[in-house]
């Protein structure tokens, strides 16, 4: 009866598996009540692992190639079964195949924005996203952490995970990486690297190699962006203090002739011209002299010079407005007025 039993047995002479490229990770080989024929073959592929489970325990890892199950192949798992016959007997094992090709273009974002803390603006709210690129860098590991005894585990099953592991660090990175975070914000590739950093360990722990990471945007409150614009403006201008005030000045005319256009007409052109250019000089000029090694020497000497009268913006436009009040009832000409007006924005500047 036992050699009844024996015979009737199925044997299996090849393990192998072919990828679909369906996005699975881990396969466990049928084996239902099959054994394993001793010098069967074993084919690992490119891109692949196979591991033998004995008993709940990892018996051996074998990497791409093809191998005949012998004991000289599997001396692990001779020592766990500590059989006396050398395998000439078949011989029952679990075996999981892992794929080792990259899995690319995963995507990873912040479902809602989240508070991380900087050194400049303490806390700052944002949003980002971007994909990364992994692979199984320990399948044994791996098996033991992650797929476990599952017939079939895929990179959907993996996904949470991982995009958890991505936004759970993403604070850490950035306090470990000591940059400040409008430096990171605007080096989208630095910000990468500094979240890279921080996750390669933590994506070591379970088995996985994290191969790449990119921050494709990051979202600023509307104050912090605004910031980040002018830094961003300033650094295209350098250390030029001469071509930083001309930005400075660019950037304040639109706000004087918003400002003013309430005034309307000849009002606005006062204000949106003249006072905007009398403000970037001056700036230009008390930059200049504080930046100056003799700024003190020079304050002095400007103290002791006569006061110069100033002429205010406001006085130059309520003085225009009388102006253009009189040449509309006919007391002044058109050339008069003109006349009149290129005087008093003179002044100004």
């Amino acid at each position: 009866m036992a050699l009844m039993d024996f015979i009737k047995k199925q044997f299996i002479d090849i393990i192998q598996w072919t990828e679909t490229g369906d996005g699975t990770l881990a396969w466990r080989f049928p084996m239902a009540d099959m054994e394993i024929q001793n010098g069967g073959s074993l084919t690992v592929r490119e891109s692949q692992v196979a591991v033998f489970v004995n008993e709940g325990k990892v018996a051996d890892v074998f990497g791409p190639g093809m191998y005949k199950l012998t004991t000289q192949t599997l001396p692990v798992l001779t020592y766990l079964k500590n059989w006396d016959k050398l395998f000439e007997s078949p011989f029952k094992s679990d075996v999981y195949f892992f794929s080792t090709r990259q899995q690319v273009d995963q995507k990873w974002g912040t479902p809602q924005p989240i508070t991380i803390r900087d050194k400049d603006f303490g806390a700052v709210r944002l949003r980002a996203f971007g994909n990364y690129s992994f692979r199984i860098g320990d399948a044994k590991l791996f098996h033991t952490e992650i797929s476990g005894t599952r017939d079939i585990y895929s990179v959907a099953d993996l996904d949470g995970q991982l995009r958890g592991l991505v936004l759970q660090n993403i604070s850490n990175a950035i306090a470990s990486s000591g940059v400040p975070f409008l430096d990171l914000a605007a080096n989208q590739i630095q910000f990468a690297q500094a979240l890279a950093a921080q996750l390669v360990p933590e994506f070591e722990k379970i088995g996985i190699k994290l191969e790449n990471i990119t921050v494709q945007n990051v979202s600023l409150p509307e104050e912090l962006q605004k910031i980040l614009d002018q830094k961003i403006g300033m650094g295209m201008v350098g250390n030029d203090m001469g071509k930083f005030m001309q930005y400075q000045t660019a950037q304040a005319i639109p706000k004087f002739a918003e400002g003013a256009a309430g005034g309307g007409g000849i009002a606005g052109d006062a204000m949106g011209l003249g006072a905007g250019v009398a403000l970037g000089q001056v700036l230009a000029q008390n930059l200049a002299q504080g930046l100056s090694p003799n700024a003190a020497a020079q304050a002095a000497a400007t103290q002791q010079q006569p006061a110069v009268a100033v002429v205010s913006p406001t006085d130059v436009m309520t003085t225009l407005e009388k102006l253009g009040e009189l040449k509309t009832k006919g007391i002044l000409t058109q050339e008069e007025f003109d006349a009149k007006k290129v005087e008093l924005l003179k002044k100004l500047v």
